[in-house]
């Protein structure tokens, strides 16, 4: 990666500017057009360098969520995954090489409203949901210096 991208993605893992503008804040705290922030963005999304921009929000403050579960057989697999992914409340569906082999994220504003979802996403699948609730929350920062390189 060449100099500017290593600037770019180490000082924005964490830290992102809460502003009205915050591509061009970013691009005048590195001293580059606002263009040249947002093109090297989208080229290391498409790259599949970085999967996303945005928050990581304490769920539990903002709602309700829920790891939850479908068995549904191989042949169907990539249907289901398309109907779950069709909710707005679900994040996260990945495909498990397990009898529950798609595990996704249900989010609502409340536990009413979060089991409302998943009885929702029953009926649109034609299959249970097992709903697997965190248990216990552990914070793991996974911010790290791409310069520095680690030593085992």
């Amino acid at each position: 990666m060449d100099e500017f991208t290593l600037r770019l993605l180490d000082a924005y893992q964490k830290n992102f500017p809460l502003d009205e503008q915050p591509y061009l804040r970013i691009a005048r705290e590195l001293g580059v057009d606002e263009n040249r922030v947002l093109q090297r963005l989208a080229e290391l999304k498409a790259a599949g360098i970085i999967s996303r921009i945005g928050p990581v929000f304490d769920h539990a403050k903002a709602g309700a969520s829920t790891l939850a579960a479908v068995a549904v057989p191989k042949k169907d697999e990539a249907a289901v995954a398309a109907i779950i992914n069709a909710f707005p409340c679900v994040n996260h569906n990945y495909a498990r090489e397990h009898d529950y082999n798609l595990w996704f994220v249900v989010t609502a504003p409340d536990e009413d409203k979060l089991h409302d979802n998943i009885r929702a996403i029953e009926k649109a699948c034609n299959c249970p949901v097992l709903m697997l609730p965190m248990e216990k929350a552990f914070h793991i920062d996974l911010g790290f210096s791409l310069r520095e390189r680690a030593t085992c």
